[in-house]
């Protein structure tokens, strides 16, 4: 038997042997599962042929029977976020054929494979959920042969059988639904000896569950906040004093020698407790320095200006915390038992909120790390550059101006200047359109109109540029004043670098 896989599939096993720059850590521990799909074998009717042509028969007709039901029950332990070692049973079916003869008489012959294997299988995350993998190993297959004839032919041992050892390798995709459990879609190739000294090879396509075992992660630490002692028993001074009690300090230990504490400088869009790409991605230094110092933790400090209620921002800043709290346990892998979250609202701004800049730089976390005495291998390559360029727009407008020439010009020669980057150009909107999708649809085309200047004035490939609208969904400033409503109406060009 002899059979081929398909080329899209070999690429795909290719591809799990690379690296990845989205690989995502993977517990260790133990994990099994179960696949069924089709089994494939071509049958090689001209040495059947030859073989009854060499024992005095001609050939008229064959049928073969190449497809049939196949299925593997699996286990396996996984050593690391790319490695692990798996074990199981196979049963590919039934595959056979009937040849038709003259003098007249008919052969017919089946063969019914199982076996056990034995693999190394290669994984590359591409994102916290999805995988690839590649896998090669040894099978041992017991190949169990029928043979009868009819008419003028006879079969002298109608029921030989062979157990033999054999490469086997193959590749697939899998999708973790949970920390516990998920699936894979993938195909094999098992090399086979039957029973009358052919070699050739079975092709399994599959798809089944998996399931891990212990390997759910810990929660998000939850920030509790002692109850207060009972007061003293109230004893009236002979005058009355006024007592100012200061707020408590949150003292953090460290060295005497040099040291190292992050300050993060995140800020959010109004009224939102979301992080924008852009933020997660300064996320990787500090993530970076607590997985270097395990021993240290962190208290995520959130913060807002001062618009709305006091109560309305306590509740945001403290959303604020704990959005980058989920974010470094369950994104960068940092225990939850060294992170912790609190809000202060608009109790400790930084700037003036009189003005808008002010604002701004008041919608902030700040990070309280506890300090190590060296800063070795914090250095991390940003992902992107955010360039706010200063094209301005009137009311529900979406055309570029010729005054703006000198703004693009300068994305241009960035991009030509970094042939391996790539451009997003953000479209923005006040508030101010009757509906939400008139302001996602001219922000659309303020982004899409910017793409297409660069191209047609500046020869940038379109390739390399993508245009998205987010309406009013992203405001920048507050829409109660000309500036602010101004401001919200901008484009900003994420500039892309390779992985």
């Amino acid at each position: 038997m002899r059979s081929t896989l398909s080329t899209r599939m070999l690429r795909l096993v290719a591809l799990a042997t690379l690296a990845s720059p989205f690989a995502m850590a993977q517990d260790r521990g133990w994990y099994a599962g179960f696949n069924i799909g089709k089994a494939k074998a071509t049958i090689d009717d001209e040495r059947i042929t030859s073989s009854l042509l060499g024992a005095g028969f001609t050939t008229t007709s064959i049928a073969d029977r190449d497809n049939h039901t196949g299925f593997k029950v699996y286990g396996g332990y996984q050593f690391s976020r790319y490695f692990a070692l798996e074990g199981g049973y196979f049963d590919l079916g039934k595959f056979g054929f009937t040849a038709a003869t003259l003098p007249t008489g008919t052969l017919t012959g089946d063969i019914k494979l199982t076996g056990v294997n034995l693999d190394l299988v290669l994984s590359v995350p591409l994102t916290q959920k999805f995988s690839v993998f590649g896998r090669v190993g040894v099978n041992q297959a017991n190949a169990k042969d029928t043979f009868a004839g009819t008419g003028s032919v006879y079969v002298l041992n109608p029921s030989p059988s062979k157990r033999a050892a054999n490469l086997k390798f193959g590749g697939g995709i899998q999708l973790d639904f949970t920390d516990s459990f998920g699936m894979r879609a993938e195909i094999e190739r098992y090399r086979i000896d039957d029973a009358v000294g052919n070699k050739g090879h079975v092709d399994l396509a599959s798809v089944g569950l998996l399931f891990k075992f212990g390997r759910s992660r810990p929660a998000p630490a939850e920030v509790v906040v002692a109850p207060l002692p009972p007061p003293a028993p109230y004893v009236a001074p002979p005058t009355p004093v006024v007592v100012y009690t200061p707020p408590a300090l949150v003292v953090v230990p460290t060295p005497r020698t040099q040291q190292y504490c992050s300050i993060l400088d995140i800020q959010f869009e109004v009224d939102k407790d979301d992080m924008q790409l852009e933020e997660k991605e300064r996320l990787a230094v500090l993530g970076t320095f607590l997985a270097k110092y395990p021993e240290t933790s962190a208290v995520i400090e959130g913060h807002t200006d001062n618009v709305g209620t006091t109560e309305h921002n306590i509740l945001l800043s403290k959303r604020r915390a704990e959005s980058v709290v989920a974010y470094l346990t369950g994104d960068l892998h940092i225990a939850a038992s060294r992170l912790s979250a609190v809000g202060y609202g608009e109790s400790r701004p930084v700037a003036d909120n009189a003005t808008e800049e002010g604002k701004r730089a008041n919608r902030r976390i700040n990070a309280v790390v506890a300090c190590a005495t060296d800063i070795e291998g914090l250095t991390v390559k940003p992902a992107r550059i955010t360039m706010a360029l200063l094209i301005e727009y009137d009311r529900n407008k979406a055309d570029v101006q010729p005054q703006h020439r000198d703004e693009l010009r300068k994305v241009a020669n960035f991009l030509k200047a970094n042939p391996t980057v790539t451009a997003t150009v953000e479209g923005h909107t006040g508030n101010l359109q009757a509906t939400a999708a008139l302001s996602q649809e001219i922000s659309q085309r303020r982004a899409q109109n910017v793409v297409d200047y660069l191209v047609t004035e500046f020869g940038i490939s379109r390739s390399r540029l993508t245009a998205e609208g987010f309406g009013r969904s992203r405001r920048f400033a507050y829409n109660t004043s000309a500036e602010g409503q101004q401001e919200n109406r901008r484009i900003n060009v994420i500039i892309n670098y390779p992985k």
